[in-house]
Protein backbone atom coordinates (compact mmCIF):
# COMPACT_ATOMS: atom_id res chain seq x y z
CA UNK A 1 0.00 0.00 0.00
CA UNK A 2 1.35 3.41 -0.98
CA UNK A 3 0.25 6.92 -0.04
CA UNK A 4 0.48 9.59 -2.74
CA UNK A 5 0.18 13.27 -1.87
CA UNK A 6 -1.90 15.28 -4.36
CA UNK A 7 -1.63 19.08 -3.95
CA UNK A 8 -4.93 20.81 -4.70
CA UNK A 9 -6.26 24.36 -4.87
CA UNK A 10 -3.96 26.87 -3.15
CA UNK A 11 -2.70 24.91 -0.15
CA UNK A 12 -4.89 21.81 0.22
CA UNK A 13 -3.71 18.24 0.22
CA UNK A 14 -5.68 15.27 -1.00
CA UNK A 15 -4.23 11.80 -0.57
CA UNK A 16 -4.46 8.65 -2.65
CA UNK A 17 -4.07 5.38 -0.79
CA UNK A 18 -3.06 2.94 -3.48
CA UNK A 19 -3.20 -0.84 -3.41
CA UNK A 20 -0.38 -1.48 -5.86
CA UNK A 21 -1.18 -5.19 -6.18
CA UNK A 22 -4.67 -4.52 -7.52
CA UNK A 23 -4.16 -1.02 -8.97
CA UNK A 24 -7.08 0.38 -7.00
CA UNK A 25 -7.21 3.38 -4.70
CA UNK A 26 -9.25 5.45 -2.33
CA UNK A 27 -8.87 9.21 -2.06
CA UNK A 28 -8.98 11.29 1.11
CA UNK A 29 -10.62 14.73 0.84
CA UNK A 30 -10.65 15.47 -2.90
CA UNK A 31 -10.64 19.27 -2.94
CA UNK A 32 -10.92 19.18 -6.71
CA UNK A 33 -11.17 16.33 -9.18
CA UNK A 34 -8.76 17.16 -12.01
CA UNK A 35 -5.37 16.67 -10.28
CA UNK A 36 -6.60 13.35 -8.90
CA UNK A 37 -7.94 12.19 -12.26
CA UNK A 38 -4.64 13.14 -13.91
CA UNK A 39 -2.64 11.02 -11.48
CA UNK A 40 -5.02 8.06 -11.68
CA UNK A 41 -5.10 8.06 -15.48
CA UNK A 42 -1.34 8.49 -15.85
CA UNK A 43 -0.77 5.51 -13.56
CA UNK A 44 -3.66 3.29 -14.71
CA UNK A 45 -5.27 3.21 -11.26
CA UNK A 46 -8.98 2.67 -10.61
CA UNK A 47 -10.60 4.82 -7.92
CA UNK A 48 -12.93 2.81 -5.69
CA UNK A 49 -13.71 5.07 -2.72
CA UNK A 50 -13.86 8.75 -1.75
CA UNK A 51 -13.28 9.36 1.97
CA UNK A 52 -14.27 12.72 3.46
CA UNK A 53 -13.04 13.96 6.84
CA UNK A 54 -15.63 16.78 6.91
CA UNK A 55 -18.07 18.70 4.76
CA UNK A 56 -16.17 21.90 3.90
CA UNK A 57 -16.07 22.51 0.16
CA UNK A 58 -12.28 22.51 -0.06
CA UNK A 59 -12.41 18.87 1.11
CA UNK A 60 -15.38 17.58 -0.91
CA UNK A 61 -15.25 19.71 -4.06
CA UNK A 62 -14.19 16.78 -6.25
CA UNK A 63 -16.75 14.27 -4.95
CA UNK A 64 -19.34 14.56 -7.70
CA UNK A 65 -16.98 14.48 -10.70
CA UNK A 66 -14.90 11.61 -9.30
CA UNK A 67 -17.98 9.59 -8.40
CA UNK A 68 -19.44 10.03 -11.86
CA UNK A 69 -16.22 9.12 -13.66
CA UNK A 70 -15.18 6.11 -11.59
CA UNK A 71 -18.48 4.97 -9.99
CA UNK A 72 -16.65 5.35 -6.68
CA UNK A 73 -18.53 5.24 -3.37
CA UNK A 74 -18.42 8.27 -1.06
CA UNK A 75 -17.82 7.71 2.67
CA UNK A 76 -18.44 10.19 5.46
CA UNK A 77 -19.60 10.57 9.03
CA UNK A 78 -23.18 9.52 9.70
CA UNK A 79 -23.88 12.79 11.49
CA UNK A 80 -22.88 14.74 8.37
CA UNK A 81 -24.99 12.80 5.89
CA UNK A 82 -26.94 15.93 4.88
CA UNK A 83 -23.79 17.97 4.25
CA UNK A 84 -21.38 15.68 2.42
CA UNK A 85 -22.23 15.66 -1.29
CA UNK A 86 -22.94 12.32 -2.97
CA UNK A 87 -22.49 10.35 0.26
CA UNK A 88 -23.16 6.59 0.00
CA UNK A 89 -21.67 4.94 3.08
CA UNK A 90 -22.35 6.34 6.56
CA UNK A 91 -19.60 5.87 9.13
CA UNK A 92 -19.79 5.75 12.92
CA UNK A 93 -17.22 6.70 15.53
CA UNK A 94 -14.85 3.85 16.42
CA UNK A 95 -16.03 1.54 13.66
CA UNK A 96 -13.54 -0.14 11.35
CA UNK A 97 -14.13 0.25 7.63
CA UNK A 98 -12.71 -2.51 5.45
CA UNK A 99 -12.58 -3.27 1.74
CA UNK A 100 -10.12 -5.87 0.50
CA UNK A 101 -6.71 -4.53 1.65
CA UNK A 102 -8.04 -1.17 2.83
CA UNK A 103 -8.66 -0.95 6.58
CA UNK A 104 -9.27 2.19 8.61
CA UNK A 105 -10.58 2.95 12.06
CA UNK A 106 -12.96 5.91 12.19
CA UNK A 107 -12.25 8.46 14.92
CA UNK A 108 -14.77 11.23 15.56
CA UNK A 109 -12.73 14.40 16.18
CA UNK A 110 -15.14 17.37 16.34
CA UNK A 111 -14.13 20.96 16.90
CA UNK A 112 -13.33 22.38 13.48
CA UNK A 113 -16.75 21.05 12.47
CA UNK A 114 -19.17 18.96 14.48
CA UNK A 115 -19.03 16.02 12.08
CA UNK A 116 -15.27 15.88 11.57
CA UNK A 117 -13.64 12.45 11.53
CA UNK A 118 -10.14 11.07 11.10
CA UNK A 119 -9.22 7.95 9.12
CA UNK A 120 -6.66 5.84 10.97
CA UNK A 121 -5.11 3.34 8.53
CA UNK A 122 -3.43 1.33 11.27
CA UNK A 123 -1.71 -1.19 9.01
CA UNK A 124 -0.03 1.73 7.25
CA UNK A 125 0.57 3.45 10.61
CA UNK A 126 -1.05 6.58 9.17
CA UNK A 127 -3.75 8.97 10.37
CA UNK A 128 -5.55 11.42 8.08
CA UNK A 129 -6.61 14.29 10.29
CA UNK A 130 -8.22 16.74 7.86
CA UNK A 131 -8.44 20.14 9.55
CA UNK A 132 -8.31 18.95 13.17
CA UNK A 133 -4.59 18.35 13.70
CA UNK A 134 -2.07 20.17 11.56
CA UNK A 135 1.68 19.92 11.65
CA UNK A 136 2.55 22.34 14.47
CA UNK A 137 -1.05 23.48 14.77
CA UNK A 138 -4.73 22.65 14.99
CA UNK A 139 -7.86 23.72 13.17
CA UNK A 140 -9.97 26.79 13.81
CA UNK A 141 -13.24 26.31 15.66
CA UNK A 142 -15.97 26.93 13.11
CA UNK A 143 -18.70 24.85 14.78
CA UNK A 144 -17.34 23.10 17.84
CA UNK A 145 -16.20 24.19 21.28
CA UNK A 146 -12.77 24.50 22.86
CA UNK A 147 -13.52 21.39 24.91
CA UNK A 148 -14.49 19.38 21.84
CA UNK A 149 -11.29 20.31 20.00
CA UNK A 150 -9.16 19.69 23.09
CA UNK A 151 -10.72 16.24 23.53
CA UNK A 152 -10.24 15.49 19.84
CA UNK A 153 -6.55 16.32 20.07
CA UNK A 154 -6.30 14.10 23.15
CA UNK A 155 -7.68 11.20 21.08
CA UNK A 156 -4.97 11.73 18.49
CA UNK A 157 -2.04 12.23 20.83
CA UNK A 158 -2.42 8.73 22.32
CA UNK A 159 -1.89 7.04 18.95
CA UNK A 160 1.44 5.20 18.57
CA UNK A 161 4.27 7.69 18.36
CA UNK A 162 5.45 6.39 14.99
CA UNK A 163 2.05 7.09 13.42
CA UNK A 164 2.43 9.28 10.35
CA UNK A 165 0.18 12.37 10.31
CA UNK A 166 -1.31 13.54 7.02
CA UNK A 167 -3.32 16.74 7.38
CA UNK A 168 -5.48 18.79 5.06
CA UNK A 169 -3.36 21.87 4.34
CA UNK A 170 0.22 23.05 3.95
CA UNK A 171 0.14 25.31 7.01
CA UNK A 172 3.37 24.13 8.64
CA UNK A 173 5.44 27.26 8.01
CA UNK A 174 2.90 29.70 9.39
CA UNK A 175 2.13 27.37 12.30
CA UNK A 176 5.83 27.16 13.14
CA UNK A 177 6.02 30.92 13.69
CA UNK A 178 3.38 30.72 16.41
CA UNK A 179 4.94 27.67 18.05
CA UNK A 180 8.43 29.14 18.24
CA UNK A 181 7.06 32.43 19.59
CA UNK A 182 5.61 30.55 22.56
CA UNK A 183 8.21 27.77 22.89
CA UNK A 184 11.44 29.51 21.95
CA UNK A 185 13.78 27.17 23.86
CA UNK A 186 12.49 23.97 22.24
CA UNK A 187 15.50 22.54 20.38
CA UNK A 188 13.46 19.79 18.71
CA UNK A 189 11.08 22.43 17.38
CA UNK A 190 14.03 24.38 15.96
CA UNK A 191 15.27 21.24 14.21
CA UNK A 192 11.80 20.55 12.79
CA UNK A 193 11.57 24.11 11.50
CA UNK A 194 14.96 23.78 9.78
CA UNK A 195 13.86 20.52 8.16
CA UNK A 196 10.57 22.11 7.09
CA UNK A 197 12.28 25.10 5.50
CA UNK A 198 14.60 22.82 3.53
CA UNK A 199 11.68 20.74 2.24
CA UNK A 200 9.71 23.80 1.15
CA UNK A 201 12.78 25.39 -0.46
CA UNK A 202 13.21 22.26 -2.58
CA UNK A 203 9.55 22.11 -3.55
CA UNK A 204 8.52 19.25 -1.29
CA UNK A 205 5.54 18.86 1.01
CA UNK A 206 6.07 18.93 4.76
CA UNK A 207 3.75 15.92 5.03
CA UNK A 208 3.77 13.57 6.74
CA UNK A 209 4.58 14.59 10.26
CA UNK A 210 4.44 12.02 13.08
CA UNK A 211 2.63 11.86 16.39
CA UNK A 212 6.02 11.87 18.10
CA UNK A 213 7.05 15.09 16.33
CA UNK A 214 3.77 16.75 17.18
CA UNK A 215 3.97 15.74 20.84
CA UNK A 216 7.42 17.30 21.05
CA UNK A 217 6.86 20.38 18.89
CA UNK A 218 3.15 21.23 18.56
CA UNK A 219 2.29 23.63 21.35
CA UNK A 220 -1.41 22.74 21.18
CA UNK A 221 -0.66 19.10 21.97
CA UNK A 222 1.45 20.21 24.91
CA UNK A 223 -1.59 21.83 26.56
CA UNK A 224 -2.51 19.87 29.69
CA UNK A 225 -6.03 21.24 30.12
CA UNK A 226 -8.77 22.92 28.13
CA UNK A 227 -8.15 26.31 29.77
CA UNK A 228 -4.55 26.41 28.56
CA UNK A 229 -5.62 25.16 25.14
CA UNK A 230 -8.36 27.77 24.75
CA UNK A 231 -5.93 30.59 25.58
CA UNK A 232 -3.52 29.34 22.92
CA UNK A 233 -6.29 28.95 20.35
CA UNK A 234 -7.42 32.54 20.96
CA UNK A 235 -3.84 33.79 20.68
CA UNK A 236 -3.35 31.89 17.42
CA UNK A 237 -6.56 33.34 15.97
CA UNK A 238 -5.12 36.83 16.50
CA UNK A 239 -1.49 36.03 15.69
Amino acid sequence: MRIQIIPCLQDNYSYLIIDEEKNIACVIDPSEADPIIEYLENNNIKLKFILNTHHHYDHVGGNKKLKEKYKASVLGFKGDKERIPEIDILLNDQETWKYENFEAKIIHIPGHTLGHIGFYFYKEQSIFTGDTLFSLGCGKLFEGTYLQMFNSLMKLKVLPKNTKVFCGHEYTKQNSKFCIAHDKDNEKLKTKINDMELKLKNGFSTMPSTIEDELECNIFLKSNNVEAFSKLRDLKDNF
